[in-house]
């Protein structure tokens, strides 16, 4: 028997982890975690209105918030100034109920009308003390009302020219 030298088996070939598509997916990975996890820029809050202050309003002061020169709109209901800026679409300018910009609505609301001859004429006359309205005119009132409080931000009083509230805060 001839002496047969075997061949050596070659060792286990191990393959490497370093492989030129390894490395790149390896690249994808990373730049994906540092897009996923990198600190983002804070949120940046919308600039808020102006502060409104409480004040006390004549007819003849609340005539000017009409919407117009961009200027906010206020108009009262029984007493109370609201400001309906957020609405301006309705209560502005070329809006269904314009009319009652920078004036006292309470009767016009009250009687649901838009006409002009619903508005206080005599702005330095007596606020007007809606005792001819029936039940279901102050019923509609009040509905407005209740609406205009949970909507709207009052801003302040309504008052006739001349009287006390008037005189102390020198309207």
């Amino acid at each position: 028997m001839a002496d047969v030298n075997p061949e050596p088996v070659p060792a286990a070939q191990v393959a490497s982890v370093a492989t030129p598509i390894n490395l790149v997916l390896f690249s994808l990975f990373v730049l994906l975690v540092y897009l996923r996890l990198r600190p983002s820029a804070p949120a940046t809050l919308p600039k808020g209105p102006p502060p409104v202050v409480f004040r006390t309003f004549t007819p003849l002061t609340l005539l000017p918030y009409n919407g117009t020169n961009n200027q906010p709109i206020y108009f009262a209901v029984r007493g109370k100034v609201f400001d309906v800026t957020p609405g301006r679409n309705f209560y502005g300018p070329g809006g269904p109920y314009q009319n009652f910009a920078g004036r006292d609505a309470t009767r016009g609301l009250a009687c649901q009308s838009f006409d002009e001859e619903m508005l206080t004429s005599d702005l330095d006359g007596p606020l007007d003390d809606l005792a001819d309205l029936g039940p279901e005119e102050m019923e509609n009132l009040r509905g407005w009302e209740e609406r205009f409080n949970e909507k709207y931000l009052v801003v302040g009083e309504l008052v006739p020219v001349g009287s006390e509230k008037a005189k102390e805060a020198a309207l």
